[in-house]
C-alpha cells in the first residue's frame, strides 16, 4: 500500500502541553522519530522529554526505521503525548556520578588532619594521634580509588553507547547519591582513619593482583558492549565472547570482583565489605533487569542465562 496522508489525535497526558494541536496531519509511511521531531517542533520541547503512547497505553518507542503504518497507526488514531519534565543527558550524569568519589578520596587523604581534628568524641580513635602520616596501604587505596573512576570517566566519555538519550533531572540526586555518599563521604572517612596501619602483605598483594585482573577485564567487556550498538541508533545485538559464556553481565561480575578485593586489601574492614555488598545487591537487581529484557527482545536467538552476575552462584 502506498503512502497516505493521515491525520493523528494528539491528547495530552498529565499535565496540559502548550501550543499542543488537538490533530497533526503527517503521512503514514513517515518513520516514528519523525513523529516524535513534528511534536518537539509544534510544543517547542526536547524530543527527548516527551513520551509518547497509543491508545492502548503501549509506549511509541523512537525509532528512526518504523513507520506509522507499521506501528498500527492510521488515519483518526490517537496519541497520548506527556511532558517528563526537564531532562538531562546520561553522558553528563555518569561524569556527576563518577566526579564526587574522584575528589572526596583525596581530600579525606590531604586534609585528614584536619578532617580527624574536628570528629565528634563518639566516632574517635582514642589514643591516635591526627599528625600520623598515611600509611602505604591507604595511599594505594586512595590511588585504585583515582585509577577506578577517571577510568570510568574515560569509559563515559569515549566508550558507552547509551540506549536512552537523557533521564528527568530531578533523578540526578538520586543517581548521584550512591556514589557521593557511600562510595565518597562513607567509605572515604574510614579507610584514611589516623588508626589505620598496613595491611598485612598476603591480602595486599593478593587483593592488588585480582583489582588489577577485574579492571583490566571490565574495560574488555565494556569494549564488547560497547561494538554491540552502532554509532546513532539504540539497536543492539546480543553479547558474546570473553565472560558472557558464564554470566549475563560479566562487566557487572568484575566491577564487583574488583570492590572484593579492593575490600581484601583494606584488612577487611566493615566500611568497605558494606560498600562491596551494596554494589553487589544494586548490580545483582540490574543484571536479573538485562536478562529478562535479552530474552524478550532476542526470544529464541538467545541463549538464556541461569546466573546473571557470579557464576554458579548469582
Amino acid at each position: 500500500m502506498g503512502a497516505e496522508q493521515i491525520t493523528l489525535r494528539l491528547n495530552p497526558r498529565g499535565k496540559p502541553l502548550p501550543n499542543l494541536p488537538a490533530e497533526l496531519p503527517i503521512s503514514s509511511d513517515a518513520s516514528v522519530d519523525a513523529l516524535y521531531g513534528a511534536v518537539a517542533k509544534l510544543t517547542g520541547y526536547s524530543r527527548h522529554r516527551l513520551r509518547i503512547t497509543k491508545s492502548d497505553s503501549s509506549h511509541l518507542k523512537p525509532s528512526p526505521t518504523a513507520t506509522l503504518e507499521e506501528s498500527n497507526l492510521y488515519d483518526q488514531s490517537s496519541l497520548f503525548i506527556k511532558d517528563l519534565g526537564l531532562q538531562i543527558d546520561w553522558q553528563t550524569v555518569f561524569i556527576i556520578e563518577y566526579f564526587g568519589p574522584l575528589i572526596i578520596h583525596p581530600l579525606f587523604l590531604l586534609l585528614r588532619t584536619q578532617i580527624y581534628s574536628f570528629t565528634p568524641p563518639f566516632l574517635q580513635w582514642t589514643g591516635t594521634p591526627t599528625s600520623t602520616p598515611p600509611t602505604t596501604t591507604q595511599l594505594t587505596l586512595c590511588t585504585m580509588v583515582l585509577i577506578h573512576y577517571i577510568k570510568r570517566e574515560l569509559e563515559t566519555l569515549f566508550i558507552h553507547r547509551f540506549s536512552s538519550a537523557t533521564m528527568p533531572l530531578s533523578s540526578l540526586i538520586r543517581n548521584t547519591a550512591y556514589y557521593w555518599t557511600m562510595g565518597g563521604l562513607y567509605l572515604g572517612y574510614f579507610l584514611y582513619s589516623p588508626s589505620a596501619t598496613d595491611t598485612p602483605p598476603h591480602f595486599f598483594y593478593t587483593g592488588l593482583a585480582i583489582w588489577i585482573f577485574a579492571e583490566l577485564s571490565n574495560f574488555k567487556t565494556h569494549l564488547t558492549l560497547r561494538d554491540l550498538r552502532r554509532p546513532g541508533t539504540t539497536d543492539r545485538g546480543i553479547p558474546t565472547g570473553y565472560g558472557f559464556n558464564l554470566v549475563t553481565c560479566p562487566n557487572y561480575m568484575f566491577e564487583v570482583l574488583g570492590w572484593f578485593a579492593f575490600a581484601m586489601m583494606t584488612g577487611w574492614k566493615i566500611p568497605a565489605l558494606v560498600f562491596w555488598g551494596s554494589g553487589l545487591f544494586i548490580q545483582t537487581k540490574w543484571a536479573g533487569q538485562k536478562e529478562r529484557r535479552y530474552r524478550k527482545e532476542f526470544g529464541d536467538k538467545y541463549k538464556k542465562k541461569k546466573f546473571v552476575i557470579v557464576p554458579y552462584l548469582l
